[in-house]
């Protein structure tokens, strides 16, 4: 199932690739599924879950006897809320250079915010991650991220791998994977250490997005707060009927 899944996803990445920038980057709409199959090699199956993700996530709409129409106003987006992406890739797809600064980590205790998104005792072991995120060279993104230290399978982990996505830390050292995350966005003042970080006057609107991270199983495994300096990065949401 994990094969089918990573191939659908290599799949999904290749056919949007296509889409910006390759042999579709002109179309309207795509050609029929067993001519997209057979010119990459892959089954129809594997086809369809990419093509079901692309048109979750907006980028194309299908409807029988219709075909396969591209949303090349969608896809003319630069950066979205509603889709995970890495904050260094977020940054790249708005068009400026993306760059890691600030980042540390240490051991503490849950607040009683952390405590009650992670489902721990108030003053449970923590691991946070705090990491500031540049884009042109100038602060965009803070972000912090907790998650309880018993998660940890190990005390001999690499520091440097802190350096990449959280995501990559769980999965290598923790053995869990975020399945889905939950956020509240609203616009906050900046706090003195967010202030410090994003070098604004304390007190300045931010995009705030404080998230929990669930695993597939529905535990809560990782609380994130975000901060978002004002002008630094434009942020569209698709919305979908349901």
């Amino acid at each position: 199932m994990e094969q089918n899944t990573s191939l659908a996803s290599r799949i999904r990445k290749e056919l949007l690739q296509e889409l910006v920038s390759g042999i579709y980057q002109e179309a309207t709409r795509l050609p029929p599924e067993v001519e997209i199959a057979a010119r990459l090699g892959v089954s129809r199956t594997a086809l369809r879950d990419a093509l079901a993700t692309l048109e979750q996530e907006g980028f194309i709409s299908r409807r029988k006897g219709v075909g396969t129409i591209v949303n090349r106003h969608v896809l003319a987006v630069k950066t979205r809320m509603d889709l995970e992406e890495e904050f260094l890739s977020m940054v790249e797809s708005a068009g400026k250079k993306a760059a890691q600064d600030n980042c540390t980590y240490r051991e503490t205790t849950a607040s009683p915010q952390e405590a009650a998104c992670l489902k721990l005792p108030e003053g449970a072991p923590i691991f946070e991650i705090s990491r500031l995120i540049t884009a042109d060279g100038e602060p965009a993104i803070y972000c912090v991220d907790t998650f309880f230290k018993d998660l940890l399978l190990t005390e001999d982990y690499d520091p440097q791998v802190l350096y990449r996505p959280v995501f990559e830390f769980l999965e290598t050292y923790c053995g869990i994977e975020v399945y889905m995350d939950l956020t509240e966005v609203r616009a906050v003042e900046a706090s003195p250490e967010a202030a410090r970080q994003l070098q604004v006057p304390v007190g300045s609107p931010l995009l705030h997005m404080d998230e929990t991270g669930y695993d597939f199983w529905g535990r809560p495994v990782l609380h994130s707060m975000e901060y978002y300096r004002d002008r630094a990065l434009r942020h569209t949401v698709l919305r979908k009927k349901i």
